[in-house]
């Protein structure tokens, strides 16, 4: 038995869910794929997977040696492409974490163009407004609006998220138009409130005009952990959304959400890209930080820049 193949070929049944999925992102045959997973359970002597006629679960042992192959492959990849030869062509797998908004409408629409760029390099993308244990869960990076509160990542601002208050017309046309914030803090009028993935409530918004610098919390029936649901909230009428502007874009072109207290300014949300500090940063991550970079730059750039 080949020990790195047959580690290579239980991380990718994990990650697959199957024995059939994994022999093809492989190149193997089944049999193959199901015949190294049996010599390495026989090898470590314990249950790995159980099998059933419809599914693959990962068991408790099985979980836990997953985290320790998955870094050890990470390892030996980014050990191969330290190297000039792959250097000058990224390759392998990587795996990011965004929010959802984000991949919604400016990731995933510009990655046909990062892989006809690197065409080697596999994205494994979680999509989530989490917060990522970037080394338990052997995540290479991830991109988040607001302040990198863990102070061991290396983070990279990328970008300034420009906002503002979008409400849908029928929202408009039940409670009517708020002429202040404050308006906002009770009924008739309310927010979709939006809770972070460590936050007990829902976060508070600070607006400017002119001198003067208020905060806002709003009255709220509904709140949400996932920008997508939270988007269609408002669209739904559920109340006074606070958004980028690049995710109201399309929506507001459409009529389906109108612009509210424009006299009042929302504080810009930096964007960032963090990853885990490394003497050596793999190519394949520097490729895709770098695209990432330029895609903010051309649709979010970092004010005064």
């Amino acid at each position: 038995m080949d020990r790195f193949d047959a580690m290579q070929a239980f991380a990718r049944v994990v990650e697959t869910g199957s024995f059939t999925r994994a022999a093809q992102t492989l190149h193997m045959s089944r049999t193959t794929v199901t015949q190294l997973v049996q010599q390495l359970e026989a090898r470590l002597r314990v249950r790995l997977l159980n099998r059933t006629t419809r599914q693959v679960n990962v068991t408790a042992d099985g979980a836990a040696y997953y985290e320790h192959v998955a870094r050890l492959l990470a390892a030996l990849d980014d050990a191969e492409t330290s190297l000039s030869s792959f250097a000058a062509s990224p390759r392998g797998r990587l795996r990011v974490d965004v929010p959802a908004p984000l991949a919604r409408f400016l990731l995933v629409p510009a990655l046909p163009g990062f892989h006809a760029q690197y065409p080697d390099i596999q994205l494994d993308l979680g999509v989530s407004d989490r917060n990522v244990d970037l080394i338990d869960e052997n995540v290479d990076c991830v991109i988040r609006g607001g302040v990198i509160a863990d102070t061991s990542l290396v983070a990279r601002h990328i970008g300034d998220l420009q906002a503002g208050l979008y409400a849908a017309p029928r929202y408009l046309d039940t409670v009517g138009v708020p002429e202040h914030p404050k308006a906002l803090e009770a009924p008739p009028h309310r927010i979709v409130g939006y809770r972070g993935s460590r936050r007990a409530g829902a976060m508070p918004y600070t607006l400017h005009r002119g001198a003067e610098t208020l905060t806002a919390n709003g009255h709220h029936v509904l709140t949400v952990d996932d920008g997508n649901a939270y988007l269609e909230a408002g669209v739904a009428g559920l109340g006074v959304l606070w958004l980028p502007d690049y995710v109201a874009a399309a929506h507001a072109q459409r009529g389906e959400l109108l612009r509210v207290l424009t006299d009042w300014q929302v504080a810009p949300m930096p964007l960032h890209i963090a990853f885990r500090p490394n003497r050596h940063v793999s190519a394949k991550l520097r490729a895709f930080v770098d695209w990432v970079a330029a895609l903010m730059a051309e649709h979010v750039p970092v004010i005064g820049r």
